[in-house]
């Protein structure tokens, strides 16, 4: 096998970490350092491996510009829409699935029963000292149960499974749904029967031609009086006047961990539209990224360096 000591890697985590297999050579940057005077390395055109960090404010593609010997990068989202462009010819890109599936599941629950119990509305009452439970409005109204609802996974991949195991416990029968049918799942063009079906649903689709602007007028017609929807995939997914226009009405609720644009100015409408919870695109940020992002690191370094096929290409070089 050919040495590795020389062969030059970059990883977005600090030197004392152990992430890097014994026998290849790493320099360290995060985003900070590139920022800084001087933190771009002078081995940069030595680099083979580039691990580009996780946020993609702070991973500065167009490095890869100058890496004339780079080889490999690596991404730590599944979703590599924005990197692709930047990723030289005969560059192979690799893509981090399953990485975010423990910490985006857990999201895509946690809106779900935030949005049906009225979390967000007891936390404004709370601010003010102001205890007004639903069942007391007068109207014999009560916060909604997960229990016993139908839930449908558009996009039913790596993500879709592991939400589906999340709700495993809470009662509720589960549509799902995927760009092509198999056992147990059903195809994309099945969605106008099943929509009205589902008392949520929760998208976790890619960002593709196909799937941007698939959640229009048309497809939020078709979803059942009272439904919510929770958007933890791309906000090009949706068509926000569309969704704000049905949420603003009553009709339908939602719950969206991604928007268009982001951030989401102060002053952007769906702030303010009814019956919409936001969260600032934290799906993958929890403390289950740093552990999975290293075994995905060391695992393909190590098939890098023993001339091993990568896993979770989706571009090869």
């Amino acid at each position: 096998m050919p040495q590795t000591t020389s062969r030059r890697v970059w990883v977005p985590f600090g030197q004392s970490a152990k992430e890097v297999p014994e026998g290849l050579v790493a320099d360290v940057f995060t985003g900070v350092d590139v920022d800084a005077p001087g933190g771009i390395p002078d081995s940069i055109d030595e680099v083979e491996f580039f691990v580009l960090p996780y946020l993609f404010i702070n991973a500065h593609p167009e490095l890869m510009a100058r890496m004339p010997r780079l080889k490999v990068a690596q991404t730590l989202t599944a979703g590599y829409e924005n990197v692709a462009p930047y990723v030289p010819e005969g560059v192979t890109l690799c893509n981090a699935r399953g990485l975010h599936d423990a910490s985006t599941a857990e999201l895509a629950v946690t809106l779900t029963l935030s949005a049906l119990r009225g979390i967000p509305r007891y936390v404004r009452q709370a601010e003010h000292g102001d205890w007004s439970p639903t069942y007391l409005d007068g109207d014999g109204m009560v916060d909604e149960a997960l229990a016993d609802k139908t839930v449908l996974i558009l996009g039913y991949g790596s993500i879709g499974s592991a939400i589906e195991r999340r709700l495993a416990g809470f009662e509720v029968e589960v549509l799902r749904v995927a760009r092509t049918a198999r056992e147990g799942v059903h195809a994309l063009t099945d969605i106008d029967t099943l929509l009205p079906q589902a008392d949520v649903v929760i998208t976790v689709v890619p960002a593709t031609d196909e799937t941007r602007g698939m959640i229009d007028a048309a497809f939020l017609a078709r979803m059942k009086d009272g439904a919510l929807l929770v958007n933890v995939a791309r906000g090009v997914v949706v068509r926000t006047d569309a969704l704000m226009a049905e949420c603003a009405s009553g009709r339908l609720r939602a719950a969206m961990d991604v928007t268009v644009p982001e951030p989401l100015p102060q002053d952007h409408p769906l702030w303010r539209t009814p019956n919409v919870l936001i969260t600032p695109h934290v799906g993958g940020a929890s403390s289950a990224f740093l552990p999975r992002a290293l075994r995905v690191i060391e695992e393909q370094l190590g098939r890098w360096a023993a001339g091993e096929e990568l896993t979770n290409v989706v571009r090869p070089g």
